[in-house]
């Protein structure tokens, strides 16, 4: 990709994010965005390598709009300020977890997993995880895993019903309950992993680092190393689905 002129728009849009200025610059934005999608295409096909899954998907199965949302919002700006592909076997808005790539300036990112899971589901993995505490733990805490992703919380200053933000490069979970879950003993000896309100890894990303195509390999190595928690969760999230 030419991640340069890409997150060269995404500045300019942020500071001018009006359809004026869009529609004067609607060129720009469609060869950056071609230019996405052809990165996105390469994407799918490095993954599909070590994870068969998802290799139907296409570019538009991944990808969203760039308009916002703004019904409920506060903020009326109506364009994003970052390209996004989320490539999930079952789809982009399933819950089955999968791999996201994040291009925004200063905040680019991989990230590997699930978020913002229903009550029900969320119980159900967490009952998983107390049932194969073991199996859980060799998957969440190897020195690769750790040293990729680190543990619960450690990147992340979320907690639920509040706002969260990235503090650290790398993170294990976005969203996390203060207290124990309703029905589960507070006193459960590695209880930080059903805290936990999503299960996400992720890693943050220099601005350098979608240039041209060397970034595909360095992609599959982050995206291996967290796709075994994700095949766990994965096989909870898919009873429901």
């Amino acid at each position: 990709m030419q991640a340069q002129r890409i997150l060269n728009y995404l500045r300019e849009i942020a500071v001018n994010n009006n359809r004026e200025w869009y529609y004067e610059h609607k060129d720009e934005y469609d060869a950056i965005r071609k230019d996405f999608n052809a990165g996105i295409a390469k994407a799918i096909g490095q993954i599909a390598d070590f994870d068969p899954s998802i290799a139907h998907l296409t570019v538009k199965d991944c990808t969203y709009r760039f308009n916002r949302d703004t019904r409920f919002s506060p903020d009326k700006s109506p364009y994003k300020r970052h390209l996004g592909a989320y490539i999930s076997a079952r789809g982009k808005k399933s819950l089955h977890g999968g791999y996201y790539i994040h291009l925004e300036p200063g905040h680019c990112m991989l990230a590997v997993g699930t978020y913002w899971l229903p009550t029900n589901i969320l119980t159900s993995c967490r009952h998983e995880i107390m049932a194969n505490i073991d199996a859980w733990r060799a998957i969440v805490e190897n020195k690769t895993f750790l040293s990729f992703f680190g543990r619960p919380g450690e990147g992340s200053t979320g907690h639920e019903g509040g706002e969260y933000e990235m503090s650290s490069p790398k993170g294990f979970g976005i969203m996390h309950l203060k207290t124990a879950p309703s029905g589960f003993p507070r006193d459960y000896e590695f209880i930080e992993y059903l805290r936990m309100k999503d299960y996400c890894c992720w890693k943050c990303v220099p601005d350098t680092f979608f240039e041209d195509d060397h970034w595909l390999g360095e992609m599959a190595k982050v995206f291996k190393v967290g796709k075994p928690m994700m095949d766990f969760i994965n096989n909870v999230v898919d009873d429901y689905e």
